[in-house]
């Protein structure tokens, strides 16, 4: 009874070895997440789940993403760079938020503002090219900017 017993347990033990991962390894949810990130840029567009989780989700998968980590951290303490556009000539920024929006927190009542200054820069034709939003920065940007300068 008690071979029987020890069997078992040894059975167990071995089973919980096999099938457990290192502490170091990627969750699931986190190979998950990698996975379709690599599906989405193609760099995994053929590679099925199962073979992408045996080759990128192991210890030394963990290991390396850990050193990719630490380099975009080196990376990220850096100021970000300064919106680049420069606003049509002609566009115009309001001065201060609009006293309707005064009772409103100090985003909501840049935010509004702009709008209605953008509306109005638009009804103008004023605007040229600028977007509300774009890269560089648009014009809720340059307004924001604007109004918060101006306190």
């Amino acid at each position: 009874m008690s071979g029987k017993l020890i069997l078992a347990a040894a059975g167990t033990i071995l089973a919980a070895l096999t099938f457990s991962s290192p502490a170091s390894a990627l969750t699931m949810k986190e190979c998950s997440t990698k996975y379709q990130a690599a599906k989405a840029d193609g760099s995994a567009a053929t590679m099925k789940w199962n073979d992408y989780r045996a080759k990128f989700c192991g210890a030394e998968a963990a290991v390396a993403d850990k050193a990719d980590e630490d380099e975009v951290a080196k990376t990220a303490e850096k100021e970000p760079e300064k919106p680049t556009m420069v606003a049509p000539k002609g566009t115009k920024f309001p001065k201060a938020v609009d006293k309707k929006y005064a009772t409103e927190t100090p985003a909501k009542g840049r935010l509004h503002t702009c709008v209605d200054a953008y509306h109005a820069n638009k009804d103008a034709g004023t605007l040229n090219d600028l977007k509300w939003i774009q890269k560089g920065g648009g014009y809720w940007s340059l307004c924001n900017t604007a109004l918060k300068a101006a306190g």
